[in-house]
Parts: C-alpha cells; structure tokens; sequence
C-alpha cells in the first residue's frame, strides 16, 4: 500500500535541513524493529503503462493492478510486484490525490515484526531528538464501504518535499478481518511482513527486494535518517547520501537537487537461480533478470 502522504502531512516546501545526517552511523539499539516493507516510486505515464501492461511482469512476480481507498476516502492506483516479505508500488503522474502525484514523488514504508515495536521506535525517536512524531491510522475500505483498520504509522516530521517515509505496524484488527486474506500468526504478538503479503510469489521468478536506491532531497534525507536509526538500521554516510543496512534489504538514499529526485534502482532476489541474462525495457525502465539468483531494475530519470 502506498501511504498517501497528502493524508496527514501539510507537504509545506521551505528551506533544507542542513546536513545533520552526515556521519551518523550507529543503530540506537542492537535489536532491529523495522524493517524494509516497500517503496513507492511515480514515474511519467509511458513507463506506467509499460508496467501496467507487461506480460513478462505477470509471470516475473506476483503481479497486480489495483485501486485502494484508505483513510478519509483517498484513492491511489498501483501497480504492485509483491514477494515474500517485501514489495514495490509503482505509479504514473496522476494516480496519487496532491502532491505526491507528480513525478519523480517517491516514498517507503519500514514496518515492526512484532506488536508494539512502532511505539518503542516512536519512543527512541523522542528519547534521540525528535520531539513530535507524528502518529497517524490508516484504514482500508475493500469496495464494501466498510473500512477497517489497517496499520498505525509515525512520522518524523508534517513537512516534505518529494519523499517521506514512514514507520508502521499492521493492526490486529486488519489480520482478524476475512476481507484481508491474511496468514495465521507464527508466534505471539506477529504482526509481520510475510504474515501481510500472500505465498503467490512462489509460482514466480521474484521472492523479495534486497536493495533500493532513492534520490531524495536534501531536507528529506535529513527527515528520514532519524527513522531509521530509530528502527535500528545500521546507517552510514557515503558520498552524496546515506546507506542504511538491515533485515535483508540495503536503502541507499542519495541528496539530490529537486528537479533530480526519483526512484532509480531496485535490486531482487529469486526464488532460483537462472542460467540467462534476460532484458525487459518498460518505457524508460529496464529490468534484468539473471543471470544468477537476482535481477535489478534501473529507472531513468525523464526530467
């Protein structure tokens, strides 16, 4: 699901944030609370399309195009490719409400595994500086008008420029709901990615996404390094960003001008290894597949 950030946060573009980012590195706590859920990415309507309508995509991974109704009414459209634990949400211009419509708009989500971790994050974020983590419920309405809690969130910040992240915990009552098509429990208090997404990535190539790379401005690499310290991701600085570890999947952030921000490259396991190296250009995208146990996917920016 994308978390259409238009919902709660006043999107007030002003001055950056400097560089307090820079050089951090140390996780606030050994053990890790969230983890790498998705990422969302706006792309101009070519590539969309491709997307939306690629044969090879809907047998690459679990595949599908859906319209989604959260908090307050809000509608987004994506295109989704879900793997085990993880997955991504790919948009055109026009298929988010705001301005997390436009282009080269991004956005991820990195969720707790375990009921009551998101309030020990947004405890850690108070305890490290951030004063006011902003809390947010989002539900989801399933065509039938009637909506059902779905994740709590928290925030860092009500202020962005074409990023936001955000942290987040599946709700019980959302795994209780028939609606959801959701797993059992494996142990107390799951409330885990693989719980959330289904087992159809096992009759596809693509199991889950090791790495990806957003170019994000300034002020919201600064916005989102609190988070996820916060979450217990190792994060260290690089030339022109950040890279954060953790759980199976690297984010690498990297502070760009506005008019450069996108999403550009995601990296992916297989659930096996292929003897060939094949190519799918999708507008101004191309996936590659093997060979090998992985494919990435490159993103052009087209502003």
């Amino acid at each position: 699901m994308v978390m259409v950030l238009a919902v709660v946060l006043t999107g007030v573009v002003q001055g950056g944030v400097g560089t307090a980012w820079a050089g951090e590195s140390r996780p606030s706590s050994d053990r890790q609370l969230l983890f790498y859920n998705h990422a969302y990415g706006v792309f101009d309507r070519e590539t969309a399309d491709a997307i939306e309508h690629s044969d090879y995509l809907r047998n690459f991974a679990s595949f599908q195009v859906r319209t989604t109704t959260g908090t307050g009414g809000q509608t987004w459209t994506g295109r989704y490719l879900m793997g085990r634990q993880t997955y991504l949400e790919l948009f055109g211009i026009g298929d988010l409400p705001g301005q997390d419509s436009a282009l080269g708009s991004t956005g991820m989500g990195i969720s707790a595994e375990r009921a009551g971790d998101l309030a020990t994050v947004t405890q850690r974020l108070r305890d490290q500086g951030t004063p006011n983590p902003i809390g947010f419920r989002q539900t989801r309405d399933f065509g039938d008008g009637v909506p059902v809690p779905w994740f709590d969130a928290v925030f860092t910040t009500d202020q962005y420029d074409t990023f936001g992240a955000w942290g987040m915990e599946y709700l019980p009552e959302y795994f209780a709901d028939p609606r959801s098509k959701t797993e059992p429990a494996s142990y107390p208090g799951d409330v885990g990615r693989e719980r959330y997404l289904s087992d159809d990535y096992r009759s596809h190539l693509m199991r889950d996404v090791t790495m990806v790379r957003l170019a994000v401005t300034e002020r919201d690499l600064a916005s989102t390094v609190p988070l996820l310290k916060a979450g217990g991701f190792r994060v260290h600085a690089v030339v022109g960003g950040v890279v954060a570890q953790g759980g199976g999947t690297t984010i690498r952030l990297d502070a760009v001008a506005r008019d450069k921000v996108g999403l550009r490259q995601v990296e992916m396991s297989l659930n096996r290894s292929v003897a060939y190296r094949h190519q799918e250009q999708l507008g101004h995208s191309t996936l590659t597949v093997g060979p090998g146990p992985r494919a990435v996917w490159n993103f052009s920016g087209t502003k």
